[in-house]
């Protein structure tokens, strides 16, 4: 297909992604200022790496309760907290206002949707059942399905394959640095999202609204 399309990452794009209040609210014992918030997420979510535990569960190899098993034991924290904190997170992802709208430019503009997520299984079917702007997306890449994540190239290959996307009529939006820069190593044209008004903007540059 020849038609432009716009591939949109999740968490930090389209819905809110605030983990330090999330340590706050779950770990207030540990998480009292940043500094304690920050070191506590660094121990929950190991940077996201896919060899992690949460890694493990972005791709789909884990379930909720040995997540919470496997990262109380590493850690040593309060596996009826790991839980709490890992039950919130659906609620957590509430889509941003901004970003709802600049979907809806992007859509009205007549170009393809698609979405590419490292995003847990659970978390992936609530966000569909919760929020029409979900069933926007003519294509939905989700890693707790697929088994692999971001930065991986097997799963930037597969959307591109699934979708029957052409790199030269496709650009992909993401917040993490690092996902951009090894989309852009994979042949595609990548916008790094500082917010919707920015992404905007990068996109009229690119022709797209």
């Amino acid at each position: 297909m020849s038609r432009r399309a716009v591939v949109f990452d999740v968490g930090g794009v389209l819905v809110q992604w605030k983990p330090l209040e999330l340590m706050r609210a779950h770990f207030g014992d540990l998480a009292r200022d940043d500094a304690g918030a920050r070191a506590v997420m660094a121990q929950v979510f190991q940077t996201f790496a896919p060899e992690a535990d949460w890694g493990a569960f972005d791709r789909g190899h884990v379930e909720p309760d040995v997540l919470a098993e496997r990262i109380a034991a590493r850690t040593g924290y309060p596996r009826a907290q790991l839980a709490a904190l890992i039950d919130a997170i659906p609620q957590h992802l509430q889509p941003m206002p901004d970003s709802v709208a600049l979907l809806q430019r992007v859509r009205a503009a007549g170009h393809r949707l698609a979405l590419l997520s490292n995003m847990p299984r659970p978390y992936a079917a609530h966000l569909e059942r919760a929020h029409e702007c979900f069933g926007w997306f003519e294509h939905r890449t989700w890693s707790g399905r697929l088994g692999v994540m971001k930065p991986q190239r097997e799963i930037f290959d597969h959307i591109r394959e699934a979708a029957g996307l052409d790199l030269a009529h496709a650009v992909f939006v993401d917040d993490h640095l690092g996902n951009i820069e090894a989309a852009r190593a994979y042949g595609w044209h990548a916008i790094h999202f500082d917010g919707a008004a920015g992404c905007a903007a990068a996109l009229e540059r690119e022709g797209f609204l």
